[in-house]
């Protein structure tokens, strides 16, 4: 797949020149700019007295296939980065798996129950106090 993205690519670098060419190419309206330093009058001679339409047609289907190409090549990207991606995690995976043994599972010691409190002061009641004595009238 990979392959074919290469070879998608290189043709868009190609259309991509080609489309740059016919742009600098046309005439302009008022009959001056980069068109006349780049042979407008070749394109005359070429296809002849209508070239203007001529090459307004092969400017427009270039311009078409550049844009079908860059969103298709996005696209065979995106899949070729998704494939990739799955199948190194899934290799990864594979060779954690691989690497650790599996175990007897480790038990765990139980907890012990807690100690009785030493010095806990609510826990012990006292048994010689005094009772509290009535007031005097």
């Amino acid at each position: 797949m990979s392959f074919v993205v290469g070879i998608l690519t290189v043709l868009l670098v190609i259309n991509c020149l080609l489309l740059i060419l016919l742009v600098l190419v046309q005439l302009p309206k008022k009959d001056a700019g980069a068109g006349m330093a780049f042979g407008a009058g070749t394109a005359d001679a070429l296809f002849g007295a209508g070239s203007g339409n001529a090459l307004t047609k092969i400017t427009k289907y270039t311009a078409i296939v550049f844009l079908v190409m860059c969103l298709f090549l996005g696209y065979l990207q995106t899949k070729v980065r998704n494939d990739n991606s799955s199948a190194q995690f899934t290799k990864l995976v594979e060779q954690k798996q691989m690497q650790t043994p599996v175990a007897a599972p480790v038990q765990q010691p139980r907890p012990q129950a807690a100690p009785a409190p030493a010095n806990n002061l609510l826990s012990v009641v006292p048994t010689n106090v005094p009772a509290a004595a009535s007031p005097a009238k």
